[in-house]
């Protein structure tokens, strides 16, 4: 596997663009499109919140019926969510428009939107949108650094990446791109991620790797604890690569899901780590466990724990919050077996042994604390099992870009 420079526009036969629509931003891009050359198999996972956007019901169907998708739509400050049979009904107006300025099938076609719930779309600029997006598409990696930072809401960065794989003697790339900032949270986390791939693979095949791989990636971080009404992760794979079809029981399904779980992660950690006014990636590592299940649920808990992240934004090895955070996860386990350690670029140092505090250097460890990317890892002494989970710090800039956030 080969990292390489790109994003949805790095695999063959896929062009993107963006354009500024004035959906809700006057003084940016809004609008995103991710097209392929030819039909693909799709694949997709969503929210778990009972309360769906239309989007997100749309795209479930298409998954659902089997149709070859080859467009992707995706606009950002309007969520398009709590809408009614109206919002719904511009899922359809959406892609009748990109069906119409692309020459393909409107029930391939993938509607994505994130931003303030409640409102409607005004459907006539993402029409003249969809219509400025098929003029100005190509499969340049500028225009899909432009699509992903047209997708953003308040994120601080752009999300992109692409890898190479050898498939039976052919190259294979999956690029990828997401958004996600706030309202973040285990269980599909406002989360998109749109990946693409030159793959030949089976609908079955696809639609099991990004299954089974959410559920170590984007279900394993947090920001704040929300589970959006909005969340999808869209995979489409258009077999230009030509390589020799991969499906579940197949040899190069393994090297086709490894690559795929690096693109997932990659995206997953860039989330977490650009949370809303989070200055730190927080990593929370839990090995010795019994089982994978305990594992994930002691991780989850830590970097969900509100008096954690304050915590590890005040630089502040306050463990015991750790400690307490694991107690109430439901997981059992023996607090006084735990060792708990800090690490970052700054170096390693151990907290607490068998449940106790050592004798460590504070200093130490606020400079360890200090770091862009701080990890924790707790050993619980059950097993072999281990998991991780990622989220940010908590500071008053959450508070900052929520209390105004719909104006």
């Amino acid at each position: 596997m080969k990292i390489i420079e790109g994003g949805v526009t790095a695999a063959k036969g896929f062009e993107a663009a963006s354009t500024a629509a004035k959906i809700k931003y006057q003084d940016r891009t809004d609008m995103a499109m991710i097209y392929s050359q030819v039909p693909c198999e799709c694949a997709g996972t969503f929210t778990t919140n009972v309360v769906k956007a239309a989007c997100v019901k749309w795209d479930q169907q298409v998954v659902k019926s089997g149709a070859k998708a080859q467009a992707v739509i995706v606009n950002s400050g309007i969520a398009n969510a709590c809408t009614g049979a109206e919002g719904f009904g511009y899922c359809k107006d959406t892609a009748d428009a990109a069906a119409e300025a692309l020459g393909i099938n409107a029930d391939g076609v993938l509607i994505g939107s994130t931003g303030v719930i409640g409102k409607q779309l005004p459907i006539d600029r993402i029409v003249a949108g969809v219509k400025a997006l098929a003029e100005k598409k190509n499969d340049t990696l500028a225009n899909g650094t432009e699509a992903a930072k047209a997708i953003m809401t308040t994120d601080t960065c752009e999300k992109q990446i692409a890898v190479e794989i050898e498939v039976a003697g052919k190259t294979v790339t999956i690029g990828g791109m997401a958004k996600g900032s706030g309202m973040i949270h285990p269980n599909m986390c406002t989360m998109l991620s749109f990946i693409t791939t030159d793959a030949a693979i089976t609908k079955e095949a696809l639609q099991k790797a990004l299954s089974d791989d959410v559920n170590d990636t984007y279900n394993m971080i947090s920001v704040d604890g929300d589970t959006s009404t909005n969340d999808s992760v869209v995979l489409l794979a258009n077999g230009m690569a030509e390589n020799e079809v991969i499906t579940v029981d197949s040899e190069s399904y393994k090297t086709f899901a490894e690559a795929l779980h690096e693109i997932n992660e990659y995206l997953a950690k860039k989330i977490a780590g650009d949370g809303e006014g989070a200055t730190a990636l927080f990593e929370v590592t839990v090995v010795g466990a019994d089982t994978k299940e305990t594992a994930k649920t002691l991780a989850k808990s830590i970097v969900c724990s509100n008096l954690t992240k304050a915590a590890i934004a005040g630089h502040d090895a306050n463990w015991g919050r750790i400690l307490c955070a694991m107690g109430y996860s439901g997981a059992q386990f023996d607090p006084e077996k735990v060792d708990l350690f800090f690490e970052s670029k700054a170096g390693k140092i151990q907290i607490i042994e068998n449940g106790t505090a050592v004798d460590y250097s504070e200093e130490k460890a606020t400079e360890i604390l200090s770091q862009e990317e701080v990890k924790a890892v707790a050993d619980v002494k059950m097993g072999s099992e281990s998991a991780t989970a990622w989220g940010c710090d908590l500071t008053h800039g959450y508070i900052d870009i929520n209390a105004d956030y719909r104006s």
